[in-house]
């Protein structure tokens, strides 16, 4: 079965019938006491909400989240965002379709993005930390995760590839905080900044649905990364104690503050660095891609809800041109993402 209509491309009025991934699926109530199913749909171009009116507590029954349905709809303008008003859907079975249509990847090639990421880390010279990055990325099982994971469930770097775009675009950062400021270890701060999310190969799923695995909801990448570094830095004899804990304070420290998660807040000039270049391209890359997936007319995007704010998006119409990274600061881009 072809998927002929995406996400990206709906409009106000429009009707079609056509297949989504389901992410989310809430059983809701509107203020009369009427039931209706609160969708969250996906395909590879973005996600867009879906409602269903009639018969809701029946259709909740015969669909699930991370199910295909091909749902009959039409296109409705609801506070600055376009949302699906489905009239009936039908469960499809994942295997008459392209998978590719659903999942939603980086602009950029995962081969060219990993190369480029294991070109900074020849650049490392300190024996130990070149070993550690060694053992981790010879690894093909946590490469693997790696190359493929998305960097979160939904507020940046979303998307398949997502991890390993995210980790490439803070090293190349981190390159020229080394050139600019005195007095940092080089060394020592990229190696954090490689690592400082390398604990989400474990703590996301993403088979079809972002979901949290087990691991991520009880324990955190941040602390799932501490205990990747710990067995790598134990299988290297005479791996020196002080520079671990150095190593081990990027990455408990580099959400920041207490509140976002950090056991403990940046206290040396290589994890603040991590810290606030870590948090720069995350914001970055979820104002782009809001902007980006704002189908409005207005010059402002639909009310952010994790950034609480409304982004100006100019006078220019949200499209790849405005999002797009020049070719000198990424590898090709993905010609099927």
């Amino acid at each position: 079965m072809n998927k002929n209509v995406f996400i990206k491309d709906i409009k106000a009025g429009d009707k079609m019938t056509d297949i989504f991934l389901v992410t989310e699926k809430n059983l809701a109530f509107s203020q009369k006491g009427n039931p209706y199913l609160n969708l969250r749909l996906r395909d590879k171009t973005g996600e867009i909400d879906g409602r269903i009116w009639d018969n809701a507590i029946e259709v909740n029954d015969q669909f699930k989240k991370g199910d295909l349905i091909q749902a009959e709809a039409r296109a409705v303008s609801y506070r600055d965002a376009i949302q699906l008003s489905i009239f009936a859907c039908t469960v499809i079975d994942t295997g008459l379709v392209n998978p590719a249509d659903f999942s939603p990847s980086s602009r950029f090639k995962i081969d060219d993005m990993f190369s480029s990421l294991m070109d900074i880390v020849a650049t490392i010279k300190h024996p130990y930390l070149k070993r550690v990055l060694e053992s981790i990325f010879n690894d093909q099982d946590i490469v693997r995760a790696f190359v493929h994971a998305p960097a979160a469930k939904g507020f940046h770097h979303a998307y398949i590839g997502g991890l390993l775009e995210h980790t490439l675009s803070v090293s190349r950062l981190l390159v020229h905080c080394a050139a600019h400021y005195e007095n940092i270890d080089r060394d020592l701060m990229l190696t954090g900044g490689i690592l400082h999310d390398i604990g989400k190969t474990s703590e996301l799923s993403f088979d079809s649905v972002i979901e949290y695995t087990d691991e991520g909801r009880l324990v955190g990448h941040i602390v799932l990364g501490v205990e990747l570094l710990d067995r790598k830095i134990a299988s290297i004899n005479d791996f020196p104690e002080e520079l671990a804990l150095k190593l081990r304070h990027i990455i408990l420290s580099h959400h920041g503050v207490l509140e976002f998660g950090s056991p403990k807040r940046p206290k040396t000039m290589e994890a603040l660095l991590v810290n606030f270049v870590d948090d720069l391209d995350a914001k970055v890359n979820a104002f782009q891609e809001f902007i980006n997936d704002s189908t409005t007319d207005s010059h402002w995007t639909p009310f952010h809800r994790l950034l609480e704010r409304y982004i100006y998006k100019g006078s220019l119409n949200a499209s790849a041109d405005t999002y797009q990274q020049s070719e000198m600061d990424f590898p090709s881009k993905n010609e099927n993402g």
